[in-house]
């Protein structure tokens, strides 16, 4: 087969491997639409160990079977199927007391382009099939269907994580496709007041369309001030952080009102440490509770957010701001993640 990947960190290009072989409860795929993602950025030139070396890219796919093992049920040959980013192994027994995402080891749920090739290849291998894909409906757009495997799945896992409840007063920060996905999440969970913070225009606009109130820009001064001018003083129920820097971040927990949740999404990889300041958690007497996770994959969370798009709650195809055709595409897609121009929030790959 052939793909796209990191040979070693800082050096990524076309490779030739042997075509993946197909487990009784497997299925391969071809792809048919694919989304580079930062975190294929990050695992090209920021990351590095022996499992990154000569490792096939990708984790965001919509696919055509090609052919699935003796014991897969509910899939066959043409089927057009989302792949999740995350898609265990789900008879570990790690499954009964611990997160799917986690079933047999540190993330070892989201192999795809860490522990086994990703899917920017010609040819995919899903594993678990059965409780891992999920048919695609005719009604949804190729588009739409590409930003469910991860940024959708990823932005709604912030308000849950979050606790996100009727009325309250949520914080966004961070407004790229993630942050985007999180603040309409919220506002289908139930918040009042959404505050989002960012500066680029076309994210700044979506934002709105997705539901948040009010905008907050770093270039208007202090955040955590403007956050606390718009609140009265009071702070936030809950804070998503989805972006921004280690500053943007402690200002979240700083703005998060006592018994509050702050939900963590960013990625960091170029640190080593976080060094909280005291007063930003109330020496640890303001009761507020800091999470982080990586997105829910499998099936049924696959076909819940189906649902939503099908039931027009949310439209994910808005985050689409660029357009590639053809397998060959997929370098220039990754290459327009590296170099983030301003317009881009989210390029997907059209494949025949």
């Amino acid at each position: 087969m052939k793909g796209f990947g990191v040979f070693e960190k800082g050096k990524v290009g076309w490779m030739e491997k042997a075509d993946p072989v197909c487990g009784p409860r497997d299925a391969i795929a071809r792809p048919i639409a694919i989304a580079p993602c930062s975190s294929d950025v990050h695992s090209a030139y920021e990351l590095e160990g022996e499992h990154l070396k000569n490792r096939i890219l990708g984790h965001e796919c919509i696919g055509e079977i090609i052919e699935v093992g003796s014991e897969v049920k509910d899939f066959k040959v043409g089927d057009r199927v989302i792949i999740p980013a995350v898609t265990p192994t789900w008879t570990h027994p790690d499954i009964q007391d611990s997160y799917h995402q986690h079933a047999g080891g540190l993330l070892t749920g989201i192999n795809f382009s860490s522990y086994e090739d990703g899917t920017f290849a010609d040819k995919i291998k899903i594993r678990s099939a059965d409780m891992n894909l999920a048919l695609l409906p005719d009604d949804i757009s190729l588009e739409a269907a590409c930003m469910i495997p991860d940024m959708m799945t990823t932005g709604f896992l912030g308000p849950e994580l979050a606790e996100v409840k009727f009325g309250d007063t949520v914080l966004v920060a961070g407004i790229g496709p993630v942050g985007l996905m999180a603040v309409a999440g919220s506002k289908l969970m139930g918040a009042g007041k959404l505050i989002a913070i960012g500066t680029r225009p076309n994210c700044v606009e979506l934002a709105k369309e997705y539901g948040a109130t009010d905008i907050v820009s770093y270039r208007d001064g202090d955040i955590a001030e403007q956050i606390m001018d718009l609140t009265n003083g009071k702070g936030v129920d809950a804070a998503i952080v989805a972006g921004g820097d280690l500053d943007t971040f402690y200002k979240c927990i700083a703005v998060t009102k006592p018994g509050g949740n702050i939900a963590n999404l960013n990625v960091f990889t170029e640190i080593s440490s976080f060094n909280i300041p005291v007063d930003a958690i109330a020496s640890f007497v303001g009761h507020k509770t800091l999470k982080g996770g990586l997105c829910p994959g499998g099936r049924k969370r696959m076909e819940r957010l189906l649902s939503m798009v099908q039931a027009g709650r949310v439209d994910p195809s808005k985050l689409v701001t660029q357009k590639f055709y053809g397998f060959e595409a997929i370098e220039d897609a990754f290459n327009l993640m590296v170099d983030k121009p301003r317009d881009l929030i989210k390029p997907v790959v059209l494949i025949d």
